[in-house]
């Protein structure tokens, strides 16, 4: 299950990074895309912590200088790494407030799914932010990634 997960994240943050360079190379960022990019960061950031145990910092709807956005996202993956190289169940529950402070728990594995998977459903909206503001994405589905 290591395995996997490390190449799924690994996936994640090569598009995430496809995303920052095209950001950072635009005169202007649609501002859509910019919500939504620092909500994927932020609640990739508050999941991590949830798992290790700690305070985060952001909230989820966030915005961040898209000059900061290289940085978090680099350390959501050093953190997601971290957690995966050092899990001896990925069965594990883990119990965790919501952001309306209701308690629930998952599996370290459906949580460490959900981080990836939610990250792709906000990439696909991006997306099509971008084709609406006339700019040609980048192709991001896996199937690319692994050719």
């Amino acid at each position: 299950m290591q395995a996997l997960f490390n190449q799924l994240f690994d996936y994640n943050f090569y598009c995430n990074k496809k995303l920052i360079e095209q950001c950072t190379s635009m005169e202007k960022v649609p501002e859509k895309c910019i919500k939504l990019f620092g909500h994927v960061l932020n609640a990739h950031h508050i999941w991590n912590n949830r798992i290790v145990g700690k305070p985060y910092e952001f909230s989820a709807w966030q915005e961040h200088a898209i000059s900061d956005w290289g940085d978090i996202h680099y350390e959501n993956q050093r953190t997601t790494f971290e957690i995966i190289t050092n899990a001896d169940d990925f069965n594990r529950r883990i119990d965790y407030e919501n952001s309306e402070g209701r308690v629930f728990a998952n599996e370290l594995k459906d949580i460490l799914f959900h981080i990836v998977n939610h990250s792709t459903h906000h990439r696909g909206q991006i997306l099509m932010d971008y084709r609406i503001n006339g700019v040609e994405p980048e192709p991001l589905d896996y199937i690319f990634y692994k050719r």
